[in-house]
Protein backbone atom coordinates (compact mmCIF):
# COMPACT_ATOMS: atom_id res chain seq x y z
CA UNK A 1 0.00 0.00 0.00
CA UNK A 2 1.32 3.48 -0.82
CA UNK A 3 1.24 6.34 1.19
CA UNK A 4 -1.95 7.59 -0.61
CA UNK A 5 -4.06 4.43 0.20
CA UNK A 6 -7.79 6.24 1.61
CA UNK A 7 -8.07 3.78 4.60
CA UNK A 8 -11.61 5.63 5.84
CA UNK A 9 -13.91 7.29 3.73
CA UNK A 10 -17.07 9.11 4.55
CA UNK A 11 -19.76 10.28 1.85
CA UNK A 12 -22.79 12.47 2.88
CA UNK A 13 -23.12 10.84 6.53
CA UNK A 14 -26.01 11.58 7.71
CA UNK A 15 -27.80 10.39 11.91
CA UNK A 16 -31.15 11.69 12.69
CA UNK A 17 -32.72 11.21 16.13
CA UNK A 18 -36.47 10.97 15.97
CA UNK A 19 -38.63 12.97 18.50
CA UNK A 20 -41.46 11.19 19.60
CA UNK A 21 -44.56 12.71 20.65
CA UNK A 22 -47.89 12.37 22.05
CA UNK A 23 -50.02 9.43 23.68
CA UNK A 24 -48.78 6.81 20.93
CA UNK A 25 -45.42 7.94 21.00
CA UNK A 26 -45.85 8.58 16.96
CA UNK A 27 -42.73 10.32 15.49
CA UNK A 28 -43.25 14.17 15.49
CA UNK A 29 -39.87 15.05 14.09
CA UNK A 30 -36.17 14.47 14.14
CA UNK A 31 -33.02 15.71 15.77
CA UNK A 32 -30.11 16.27 12.71
CA UNK A 33 -27.22 15.00 15.12
CA UNK A 34 -24.85 14.87 11.86
CA UNK A 35 -26.00 15.64 8.05
CA UNK A 36 -24.12 15.07 5.50
CA UNK A 37 -20.46 15.11 6.14
CA UNK A 38 -17.80 13.81 4.13
CA UNK A 39 -14.39 13.25 4.51
CA UNK A 40 -11.67 10.97 3.86
CA UNK A 41 -8.39 9.59 5.97
CA UNK A 42 -5.22 8.36 4.90
CA UNK A 43 -3.43 5.54 6.02
CA UNK A 44 -0.62 7.19 8.56
CA UNK A 45 -3.14 10.27 8.39
CA UNK A 46 -4.65 12.12 11.52
CA UNK A 47 -7.87 14.30 11.51
CA UNK A 48 -9.34 16.20 14.20
CA UNK A 49 -13.04 17.22 14.08
CA UNK A 50 -13.81 20.64 15.45
CA UNK A 51 -16.90 22.06 16.43
CA UNK A 52 -19.10 23.23 19.44
CA UNK A 53 -20.08 20.98 21.93
CA UNK A 54 -23.22 19.42 21.13
CA UNK A 55 -22.83 19.89 17.72
CA UNK A 56 -21.86 15.81 16.28
CA UNK A 57 -18.48 15.08 16.33
CA UNK A 58 -18.92 12.38 19.17
CA UNK A 59 -21.54 11.22 16.77
CA UNK A 60 -19.66 11.13 14.07
CA UNK A 61 -17.22 8.82 15.77
CA UNK A 62 -19.20 6.52 17.18
CA UNK A 63 -21.37 6.75 13.31
CA UNK A 64 -18.20 5.61 11.23
CA UNK A 65 -17.50 2.54 13.71
CA UNK A 66 -21.44 1.48 13.22
CA UNK A 67 -21.58 1.79 17.39
CA UNK A 68 -24.85 3.75 16.35
CA UNK A 69 -26.42 2.94 12.77
CA UNK A 70 -26.11 5.37 10.28
CA UNK A 71 -29.41 7.36 9.13
CA UNK A 72 -27.92 7.85 5.40
CA UNK A 73 -24.64 7.96 3.45
CA UNK A 74 -21.61 5.84 3.44
CA UNK A 75 -18.96 3.97 5.24
CA UNK A 76 -15.86 2.57 3.19
CA UNK A 77 -13.24 1.28 5.21
CA UNK A 78 -10.38 -0.09 3.00
CA UNK A 79 -12.02 0.01 0.36
CA UNK A 80 -14.81 -2.22 1.25
CA UNK A 81 -18.74 -0.39 1.72
CA UNK A 82 -18.93 -1.56 5.50
CA UNK A 83 -22.55 0.74 5.93
CA UNK A 84 -25.01 -2.09 5.48
CA UNK A 85 -22.72 -5.17 6.60
CA UNK A 86 -24.38 -7.05 9.04
CA UNK A 87 -22.51 -7.61 12.70
CA UNK A 88 -21.15 -10.70 12.20
CA UNK A 89 -19.56 -9.53 9.17
CA UNK A 90 -18.56 -6.31 11.29
CA UNK A 91 -16.61 -8.29 12.92
CA UNK A 92 -13.24 -8.47 10.77
CA UNK A 93 -13.68 -4.45 10.89
CA UNK A 94 -14.50 -4.07 14.39
CA UNK A 95 -10.66 -5.57 15.24
CA UNK A 96 -8.82 -2.76 12.83
CA UNK A 97 -11.12 0.11 13.55
CA UNK A 98 -10.95 1.03 18.02
CA UNK A 99 -12.33 4.19 20.24
CA UNK A 100 -10.78 6.27 23.02
CA UNK A 101 -14.24 7.01 24.70
CA UNK A 102 -14.31 10.59 26.03
CA UNK A 103 -15.24 9.76 29.71
CA UNK A 104 -12.29 6.97 31.23
CA UNK A 105 -15.27 6.91 34.02
CA UNK A 106 -18.03 5.11 32.60
CA UNK A 107 -16.15 3.61 29.89
CA UNK A 108 -14.66 0.70 32.06
CA UNK A 109 -16.82 -1.51 33.61
CA UNK A 110 -16.12 -1.42 37.31
CA UNK A 111 -16.91 -5.32 37.93
CA UNK A 112 -13.72 -6.60 35.94
CA UNK A 113 -10.48 -6.39 36.81
CA UNK A 114 -7.46 -4.00 34.25
CA UNK A 115 -6.21 -7.31 32.74
CA UNK A 116 -9.58 -8.63 31.97
CA UNK A 117 -10.55 -5.23 30.41
CA UNK A 118 -7.34 -4.87 28.14
CA UNK A 119 -7.40 -9.48 27.51
CA UNK A 120 -11.22 -8.77 26.58
CA UNK A 121 -11.02 -7.51 23.02
CA UNK A 122 -7.77 -10.03 22.53
CA UNK A 123 -10.10 -13.10 23.60
CA UNK A 124 -12.89 -11.58 21.27
CA UNK A 125 -10.74 -11.56 18.28
CA UNK A 126 -8.51 -14.56 18.80
CA UNK A 127 -5.19 -12.66 19.78
CA UNK A 128 -2.72 -15.05 21.92
CA UNK A 129 -2.90 -18.81 21.65
CA UNK A 130 -3.02 -19.22 25.43
CA UNK A 131 -3.96 -17.18 28.36
CA UNK A 132 -0.52 -16.87 29.25
CA UNK A 133 0.28 -15.29 25.81
CA UNK A 134 -2.75 -13.05 26.39
CA UNK A 135 -1.16 -12.26 29.85
CA UNK A 136 2.10 -11.34 28.72
CA UNK A 137 0.31 -8.39 25.64
CA UNK A 138 -1.80 -7.09 28.68
CA UNK A 139 1.82 -6.35 30.78
CA UNK A 140 3.49 -5.44 27.32
CA UNK A 141 0.50 -2.76 26.58
CA UNK A 142 0.09 -1.20 30.77
CA UNK A 143 4.18 -0.65 30.28
CA UNK A 144 3.16 1.23 26.62
CA UNK A 145 1.04 3.54 28.48
CA UNK A 146 3.07 4.16 31.63
CA UNK A 147 1.48 1.93 33.88
CA UNK A 148 2.69 -1.29 35.92
CA UNK A 149 1.75 -4.75 34.83
CA UNK A 150 1.05 -5.41 38.33
CA UNK A 151 -2.37 -3.26 37.84
CA UNK A 152 -3.37 -5.97 36.15
CA UNK A 153 -5.23 -7.57 39.21
CA UNK A 154 -6.88 -4.26 40.12
CA UNK A 155 -10.27 -2.55 39.87
CA UNK A 156 -11.34 0.99 38.00
CA UNK A 157 -12.07 1.87 40.89
CA UNK A 158 -8.87 2.31 41.99
CA UNK A 159 -7.14 4.35 39.54
CA UNK A 160 -7.40 8.31 38.98
CA UNK A 161 -8.80 9.90 35.55
CA UNK A 162 -5.68 9.78 34.20
CA UNK A 163 -4.82 6.38 34.74
CA UNK A 164 -8.35 5.00 33.81
CA UNK A 165 -7.83 6.76 30.81
CA UNK A 166 -4.07 5.16 30.22
CA UNK A 167 -6.57 2.20 30.58
CA UNK A 168 -8.83 3.08 28.05
CA UNK A 169 -6.04 3.73 25.37
CA UNK A 170 -4.09 0.15 26.06
CA UNK A 171 -7.23 -1.19 25.56
CA UNK A 172 -7.77 0.36 21.92
CA UNK A 173 -4.19 -0.35 21.32
CA UNK A 174 -4.47 -4.42 22.25
CA UNK A 175 -5.41 -5.23 18.91
CA UNK A 176 -3.09 -3.12 16.84
CA UNK A 177 -5.92 -1.26 15.00
CA UNK A 178 -5.45 0.62 11.62
CA UNK A 179 -7.50 3.15 12.69
CA UNK A 180 -8.63 4.54 16.13
CA UNK A 181 -11.26 7.28 17.21
CA UNK A 182 -9.80 9.46 19.89
CA UNK A 183 -13.32 10.86 21.56
CA UNK A 184 -11.96 13.87 23.48
CA UNK A 185 -9.67 11.34 24.99
CA UNK A 186 -8.02 14.42 27.46
CA UNK A 187 -10.89 16.67 27.96
CA UNK A 188 -12.55 14.63 31.45
CA UNK A 189 -8.83 14.82 33.26
CA UNK A 190 -7.16 17.38 35.26
CA UNK A 191 -4.77 20.16 32.65
CA UNK A 192 -1.92 18.98 35.00
CA UNK A 193 -2.57 14.99 33.05
CA UNK A 194 -3.68 15.95 29.78
CA UNK A 195 -0.31 16.43 28.39
CA UNK A 196 0.98 13.19 29.70
CA UNK A 197 -2.27 11.44 28.45
CA UNK A 198 -1.39 13.32 24.90
CA UNK A 199 2.66 12.35 24.99
CA UNK A 200 1.26 8.43 24.52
Amino acid sequence: MNGNHVLLEIRDLKKHFPIRGGILSRVVGSVKAVDGVSFAIRKGEVLGLVGESGSGKTTVGRTLLRLIEPTGGRILFDGQDITDLPKDKLRPYRRRMQIIFQDPFSSLNPRMTVGDIIAEPLIIHGIGKTPQERTERVAELLKLVGLSPDHMRRYPHEFSGGQRQRIGIARALAVAPDFIVADEPVSALDVSIQAQVLNL
